[in-house]
């Protein structure tokens, strides 16, 4: 079985094994799936825009025809070199065609092939980790060590510092998808070009919510009493190949937050003061759910939930392959429950 994990993935990514010329990249993070297969096919080819040196299947496509797969691993190149296959799957089963170029001796083709989430019984998965010539790397949403490096690299290569307050801001900001955040780092580097160092101001002027804006209606239309948008939201997100983790971390942070807030309106700071104060600012259209939260939940009710919350996530680890469920249900409980104010 090779599923590489943590630091072997950026050893086999730096220097890829030509002894398992089959790499399956996989998970929630559609954008560090892409990244990861781009780095890969630039260094698997001369030119990765030759037709005849990179070849691009659907996996749906070649569920019809597993054995074509094969057919274009075995082609030589008509003015020789290196070969490349880039594999998009979808929701059909093409494992057979893994199975059999697993068995067949390839030489100078690298085969890549991106998928969204994949379950441990997938049959795709099943077939990449048990072939001796394959590899399997999840691509999960980054750590905060992992944005803490990405930002580093980026704002190195632009030669800027970053404030102390501005990247913590920047760091909430981030993840969910590794490509959004990269495309908002250079974003904001480009603003910031001859500034020498980004201050807090340039990284609320210029960075987009990359990992939880998507996420904000239904965690929003759970802490306001809305089981069904929370429902239909969910759903559109697992459909996108969110990670259910990714949404209950983000529910997890908002129950802090509401928390905290309650405890200052039970001090006396009026609900107006804190809609427009503190750091990421809360985006205009989400004030309305947020202060019906307020009304909605007691600090005490809001401990519950983030007692919840964590259980939650701890079962989701525990049962990968019911995240979904575990994850929805735990949201729909909040919803139902925030009608009974107190």
């Amino acid at each position: 079985m090779v599923a590489l994990r943590g630091k072997d993935i950026d050893a086999f990514l730096a220097r890829p094994d030509p002894g398992r010329p089959i790499i399956l990249l996989y998970g929630p993070d559609a954008g560090l799936v892409r990244e990861r297969a781009d780095a890969l096919m630039a260094s698997a080819v001369d030119d990765p825009n030759d037709p005849f040196s990179l070849v691009r299947l659907d996996g749906d496509e070649l569920s019809a025809e597993p054995s074509r797969l094969v057919d274009e691993a075995m082609t030589i190149p008509m003015f020789g070199g290196r070969r490349a296959i880039r594999v998009r799957a979808g929701s059909r089963n093409f494992a057979g065609g893994i199975d059999t170029l697993a068995d067949t001796p390839v030489k100078d083709c690298r085969i890549v092939i991106e998928a969204g989430e994949l379950r441990p019984e997938s049959p795709l998965r099943k077939a990449c980790e048990r072939a001796k010539t394959a590899v399997a790397i999840a691509c999960y949403p980054d750590t905060e060590r992992d944005l803490a490096r990405l930002i580093d690299e980026e704002l190195r290569t632009s030669n800027l510092r970053i404030a102390s307050d501005a990247r913590a801001v920047l760091m909430s900001l981030l993840g969910g998808d590794r490509q959004a955040s990269r495309n908002e780092l250079r974003k904001l580097a480009l603003y910031a070009h001859g500034k020498g160092e980004i201050a807090l101001d340039d990284v609320m002027t210029v960075v987009s919510d990359a990992s939880e804006l998507k996420l904000d209606p239904i965690v929003d239309g759970a802490f306001a009493g809305k089981p069904d948008l929370v429902e239909s939201e969910f759903a559109k997100a697992m459909v996108a190949g969110t990670y259910p983790g990714v949404i209950i971390s983000a529910a997890q942070r908002q129950a802090a937050w509401l928390h905290k807030s309650a405890l200052a309106v039970a001090e006396g700071t009026p609900v107006s003061t804190l809609l427009e104060s503190g750091y990421p600012r809360l985006h205009f259209s989400r004030k309305g759910a947020v202060e019906i939260a307020l009304r909605n939940f007691n600090t005490a009710r809001l401990a519950a939930i983030i007692d919840q919350l964590g259980t939650a996530a701890l079962d989701m680890r525990k049962q990968a392959s019911l995240a979904s469920a575990i994850g929805l249900r735990t949201l729909l409980s909040i919803a139902v429950n925030a009608k009974r104010r107190g």
